[in-house]
């Protein structure tokens, strides 16, 4: 970097929704660290974005034709001016003193190829149940900063404009799992850092329908995805809790059969399946209170299925791709 002050340029992918950009933008203008190059680049957005962000002083940007965030985020690291990329969706607002501690981590440790934050346990904007399930999930279960290697997300990224250039742009052809791709591409050349010194709550989606199509949807595109040498670091026993789970589920019917003894077997599966991710639950009923706790045992137990369910379908598009492509000789 070439100062103690490097520019920062910010970029938000952007669609629709100017509610949470016009937030976003009031947090990034309460930043205390200066200079700050805001940059958001609009995906075809159908309401007024585009004129509160050039009302907030941003410099806006207007995609052809609405093409994904990481189209977004690559034209944006086009225009960008900046010694440091920092990219975050535009339904985050950043804590005041996030840039300053992206800036900090890579000056004290000019090793690194990128910095992640970590999102807040209280959503946005809103405050349904589901939200508030989801940014609790979240902060506890996907963006742990002791596994930087798995849960660097594309949402809240920091990257040296050379390190940039140098590893290339996002998979504009990886909707679900481009910040896998892309931290994948990083760590073959850097070591990679996520932080609580850079933070922001973000707005998550209001219902549990959104969230288990969310989750499904993520969960089999990650499996089919999976990156050779990718490990999953302490993810495994969640995953092999979740497994339990849906054996769980698989096992009543023998209660048809067996009476009250035949649900032993799914009691037992589940309740291996919720100590293996005990903490999770633990977390909520702590930070939450007991009544929260309980909707959140029960919503968490369905993200849970659904996330186990999405991965199998996964690892079964996986194989059968790699045996349609395994050519078959006839002797």
């Amino acid at each position: 970097m070439s100062s103690d002050n490097p520019l920062v340029s910010v970029i938000l992918p952007h669609y629709n929704r100017a509610h949470l950009l016009r937030l976003s933008l009031a947090a990034l203008a309460a930043q205390n660290y200066s200079p700050i190059e805001v940059i958001v680049v609009d995906d075809v957005s159908t309401d007024d974005s585009r004129q509160v962000a050039a009302s907030m002083g941003a410099t806006v940007l207007r995609n052809p034709t609405n093409s994904g965030p990481s189209a977004a985020r690559n034209r944006g690291a086009e225009h960008a001016k900046g010694d440091i990329l920092l990219f975050v969706d535009s339904d985050i607002a950043l804590d005041p003193d996030a840039v300053g501690g992206v800036v900090k981590t890579l000056q004290d440790h000019p090793e690194l190829g990128a910095v992640g934050g970590i999102l807040r346990p209280e959503s946005l904007l809103s405050r349904t149940p589901a939200a508030r399930y989801r940014a609790v999930q979240m902060y506890k279960w996907w963006m742990p900063t002791h596994r930087p290697t798995l849960e660097l997300h594309a949402c809240l990224i920091a990257v040296p404009a050379k390190v940039f250039a140098q590893i290339g742009p996002f998979n504009e052809n990886l909707p679900d799992t481009e910040s896998a791709d892309y931290r994948g591409r990083l760590t073959d050349h850097y070591p990679v850092k996520i932080t609580d010194a850079v933070r922001g709550r973000h707005d998550h989606d209001h219902t549990v329908p959104m969230i288990l199509r969310k989750v499904f949807r993520r969960a089999r595109a990650s499996t089919r995805d999976w990156r050779k040498g990718e490990l999953p670091g302490d993810s495994l026993p969640r995953a092999i809790g979740g497994v339990l789970m849906v054996g769980s589920v698989a096992a009543l019917p023998l209660a048809a059969f067996l009476g009250p003894v035949g649900l032993v077997p799914s009691a037992a599966l589940a309740v291996t399946a919720v100590a293996l991710d005990a903490g999770t639950y633990k977390h909520a009923f702590a930070s939450q209170g007991p009544g929260f706790g309980v909707y959140f045992s029960g919503v968490h137990v369905l993200v849970t299925l659904a996330g186990t369910v999405g991965g199998g379908l996964g690892v079964l598009q996986r194989v059968l791709s790699r045996s349609q492509a395994t050519p078959v000789t006839v002797g």
